[in-house]
């Protein structure tokens, strides 16, 4: 599988990665049997895949605990283990205590690349704990890249990033130590391409997209967007009256979210490919990212969403599946957490 470089640091990483999210089973996407999580990590080395996306907050641990055991008989230096620090636990002895944890639930020497999970303030820091007082003084940026630069000295870290960090946010940064920005980005999630995109590309910073099927969403599953089960419709997408799960409070963008997907339809009945490998393939043919992720429940799911990489799309289309979903575009704006209002987007 081709590779492509973050050129701050020089690391390679295949065009798609695994998302281990759902590794460890959890209450968001059920249980995952560990042999097939072991299966899917196997089979991505053998497809060519060497990047997988693991955090410490995925499962309360397990997703890290789970790919650490799945890894077991593979080369450590064929494959590139990136994983992620909550805000709420950037403070310095914190932050040290939580790397060497996530090293032994990964069963690994090193991470390859260790990233801040949010920005750090309060907004962001109070959907990782209740503590009040970590709320109220969080973590500051400056120490937390201070301590990154300590681990990596150290060796338990090879690079660092951020993730979800907007453009304002990395100018605040010592761009050329920042490896990669983790960013939401599929057909429907394009607001990183008002600044922040472009923004990276100029730095020298990888970018890793996720969501790129937008939950299932991408990958034509639901025949409408009432059939889309209620957690996967909390984005500002959707309503926030449709499920007592939103908590973004606007009307959405269910009129133009609609138009897309019919359009997106055509052009798969027109080419003979499915959603999934339509929309992989788009975010592919931009050169600003390095890798996108996609989550694999079992080995099948993964033959099918790396069949994406030979879906061929000329210019042609690639700039009609643009026009189609820019409506989608401009209704949400320049605001790329798609969990939360305009107002209190944890990315600004």
């Amino acid at each position: 599988m081709e590779k492509r470089q973050c050129k701050n640091p020089g690391l390679e990483l295949s065009l798609i990665g695994t998302g281990c999210w759902a590794f460890g089973g959890g209450e968001y996407w059920g249980d995952q049997n560990q042999n097939d999580v072991n299966n899917v990590v196997h089979a991505s080395v053998d497809l060519g895949i060497n990047y997988f996306d693991t955090a410490e907050a995925y499962n309360e641990g397990r997703s890290e605990s789970s790919l650490g055991k799945a890894i077991i008989g593979i080369p450590r230096d064929g494959i590139i283990i990136g994983t992620k620090i909550s805000p709420s636990n950037c403070y310095k002895e914190t932050l040290i205590q939580h790397c060497e944890a996530s090293l032994r639930r990964i069963q690994t020497d090193y991470i390859d690349l260790y990233m801040v999970h949010w920005p750090l303030h309060p907004h962001s820091i109070r959907h990782f704990t209740n503590d009040i007082r970590i709320i109220k003084n969080p973590p500051e940026i400056g120490e937390a890249i201070v301590t990154l630069q300590e681990l990596k000295q150290q060796g338990k870290i090879r690079n660092f990033g951020v993730s979800n960090f907007s453009r304002n946010r990395l100018k605040k940064l010592p761009l050329e130590e920042i490896a990669v920005n983790e960013l939401p980005y599929n057909l429907l999630c394009r607001a990183v391409e008002y600044d922040t995109l472009p923004f990276c590309e100029q730095n020298g910073i990888g970018v890793i997209g996720y969501m790129a099927l937008l939950q299932g969403i991408l990958a034509d599953i639901y025949p409408t967007l009432e059939d889309i089960p209620v957690w996967q419709r909390r984005t500002r997408h959707f309503n926030c009256k449709s499920t007592k799960e939103c908590r973004h409070g606007e009307e959405g963008a269910e009129e133009e979210t609609n138009a897309a997907i019919k359009g997106i339809r055509g052009i798969c009945k027109e080419s003979g490919f499915s959603m999934a490998e339509i929309a992989i393939r788009w975010i592919l043919e931009n050169p600003a990212i390095t890798c996108t992720l996609v989550g694999s429940r079992n080995v099948g799911e993964l033959e099918a969403n790396v069949k994406a990489v030979n879906c061929p799309l000329n210019k042609e289309k690639k700039a009609e599946l643009d026009q189609i979903t820019l409506p989608v575009m401009e209704k949400l704006g320049n605001h790329f957490d798609y969990y939360e209002s305009a107002e209190n987007d944890r990315t600004l």
